[in-house]
C-alpha cells in the first residue's frame, strides 16, 4: 500500500485588509525586497518569444495571488531559442480507467459521484489536452479506447492502444497530431510473455511532417535529415505491487531495451520515455533510469520502486541498507534476479540510453518541486499523494519548457483528484521538447 506524503500546509495568509495595513506601516526597505521579488518572480513565469514558432500558442501564466486549483504555470529554459530547432508538446496523462475508478471506490469516497464519471471525466481531459497544443500524447489505464479515439480524431489526433492481457480492460495508448506527425512503425510488449505480469507497453516512431522545416530560419545552414527528425516515443505503465520490486524492475528494463533496439534500427534517432512507472523520485527504479545502472544486491526488492518509503518536507525517513558502516548486500532468490535482470547469474543492471528527465531539465518552484527537481506530486487520491508519473528523453531533446504541477497545499485543499477542474486522479505532465542544433 502506497504511504500518504505529509508535507505541512504554509501559514494560512491574512486577509486582504490585514495585508494593506502591514503595507503602510513597513519600512522603506523591507517595501524595496518585496518589490525586488515580485520582478523575480515574474522574470521566472515569463513565457518565451511567440514569434521563435508560430506553431504552438502560449498559455499565460496564473498570479501568485490569484492561484486556485486551475492554476498550472509553465516554466522555461534558460538557454536562448536559437538552441532550438523544431519544437513539439508531449502530454504524458494517467486518465483513470472507469474500470479501475470503480473497482477501488474506496480511494475516491471524499469525490463528489458527479466528478467520477466518465463522460465528464473526458470532457474535461479533451478539453485540457487541447489547451496545451499537443502534438504527442501518451495515455495511461485507457479502457475506453474507441470512445476516446472518436473525440480526439475530431481535434486533429490519431492514435494507437495496446490492451492489458488478462482479466484488467485497461491499457496504455498513444495519440499524435496528424499535421505535426506521421506513423512510421509501432510495436508493443506483453510483459506476460516474459512472465511479467499482464501490464503492456508500447513504442510508435514517429516523423516530423515536412511542412515543420518551414519553423526553421530561412537562415539556418543545417537543414534535418530524415532521421534526426524521427523519433520512438515509448509509453508504459508499470505494475502497481510495491512489494514486487523484482517484477517492476524487469518491465523497466525490458521497456530500455526495446527503446533502445528501435533507436538503432532506425538510425539512432531521439527516444522519448512516458508513463506511470509507479516509483517515486527516490526510488532505485528512478535511480537506473537516470544513471543507467544499478546494483539489486544493495536494495530490497520490496522498496525497489520507493513507494514504501515515507518523505516528508523537513526529513527523508529511508531504509538505511548499511550494516556496521558497511553496504548490506540483500539476498534474493534466483527467480526475483532471473526477473529483474533475465538472468539468474546477473545482478548489475545497465541500459545504454542517455536520458534525462523533461522536468529536472527546467528548474522550478519548491512549492511544486522535490530535491530532485521532479513534481512533488503527480497523483492524489484518499491513499496516495506523490509522484510516480515522468517524461524523459535522450540528449538529443532538450527540453523548453514544462507546466508545473499543483502545490500541495492546493491538492489538499480539494477533496481529493478527480475533482472539478481536474479529470483523473493524476495530473497531466506536459512539456515542450526541441531537437538540438
Amino acid at each position: 500500500m502506497e504511504e500518504t506524503i505529509n508535507i505541512l500546509r504554509p501559514k494560512r495568509k491574512q486577509s486582504v485588509n490585514n495585508e494593506a495595513e502591514q503595507q503602510q506601516t513597513q519600512p522603506e526597505h523591507h517595501k524595496r525586497r518585496r518589490r525586488t521579488l515580485e520582478s523575480e518572480t515574474e522574470k521566472l513565469t515569463r513565457q518565451p518569444d511567440p514569434s521563435s514558432s508560430n506553431r504552438f500558442q502560449l498559455l499565460a501564466c496564473t498570479s501568485r495571488n490569484k492561484e486556485t486549483e486551475s492554476s498550472r504555470e509553465w516554466v522555461c529554459n534558460s538557454s536562448t531559442s536559437s538552441a532550438y530547432g523544431e519544437k513539439f508538446v508531449v502530454v504524458s496523462y494517467n486518465i483513470l480507467g472507469v474500470d479501475n475508478a470503480s473497482n477501488h471506490s474506496d480511494m475516491y469516497s471524499n469525490v463528489p459521484p458527479k466528478y467520477m464519471k466518465w463522460k465528464r471525466r473526458r470532457r474535461l481531459i479533451r478539453k485540457e489536452v487541447n489547451s496545451y497544443n499537443a502534438g504527442i500524447v501518451c495515455f495511461q489505464e485507457v479502457d475506453r479506447f474507441d470512445d476516446l479515439a472518436h473525440k480526439f480524431r475530431k481535434d486533429g489526433f490519431e492514435g494507437v492502444h495496446k490492451a492489458r492481457t488478462g482479466e484488467a480492460s485497461d491499457g496504455c495508448a498513444i495519440f499524435w497530431k496528424q499535421d505535426m506527425f506521421s506513423l512510421l512503425h509501432q510495436e508493443s510488449i506483453e510483459f506476460q510473455s516474459f512472465g511479467l505480469r499482464h501490464n503492456v507497453a508500447q513504442f510508435c516512431v514517429l516523423k516530423l511532417q515536412d511542412q515543420l522545416e518551414s519553423d526553421i530560419p530561412p537562415d539556418t545552414s543545417m537543414r534535418p535529415c530524415t532521421q534526426c527528425r524521427s523519433l520512438v516515443v515509448g509509453n508504459i505503465h508499470v505494475l502497481f505491487n510495491p512489494n514486487r520490486g523484482d517484477i517492476k524492475l524487469g518491465q523497466v528494463r525490458l521497456f530500455l531495451e526495446k527503446a533502445y533496439k528501435l533507436s538503432l534500427e532506425w538510425g539512432s534517432i531521439p527516444v522519448i520515455i512516458a508513463g506511470d512507472l509507479n516509483s517515486t523520485p527516490q526510488s532505485p527504479i528512478y535511480q537506473f533510469l537516470a544513471s543507467s545502472k544499478l546494483d539489486i544486491q544493495k536494495h530490497d526488492r520490496r522498496r525497489i520502486s520507493g513507494q514504501m518509503e515515507f518523505e516528508s518536507q523537513y526529513r527523508t525517513f529511508m531504509y538505511n541498507a548499511t550494516r556496521y558502516g558497511k553496504p548490506f548486500v540483500y539476498r534474493w532468490q534466483a527467480e526475483e534476479v532471473r526477473l529483474a535482470t533475465g538472468c539468474e547469474e546477473v545482478t548489475h543492471l545497465q541500459h545504454h540510453l542517455k536520458l534525462g528527465s523533461a522536468y529536472r531539465g527546467v528548474p522550478g518552484s519548491k512549492r511544486t518541486r522535490d530535491r530532485c527537481g521532479e513534481p512533488l506530486a503527480t497523483s492524489y487520491h484518499s491513499n496516495f499523494l506523490g509522484t510516480v508519473d515522468y517524461i524523459w528523453h535522450t540528449e538529443e531533446l532538450v527540453p523548453v519548457r514544462v507546466l508545473e504541477t499543483l502545490p500541495i497545499d492546493i491538492l489538499k485543499g480539494t477533496s481529493g483528484l478527480p475533482s472539478k477542474r481536474w479529470g483523473s486522479d493524476h495530473l497531466a505532465l506536459v512539456c515542450e521538447l526541441a531537437f538540438r542544433r
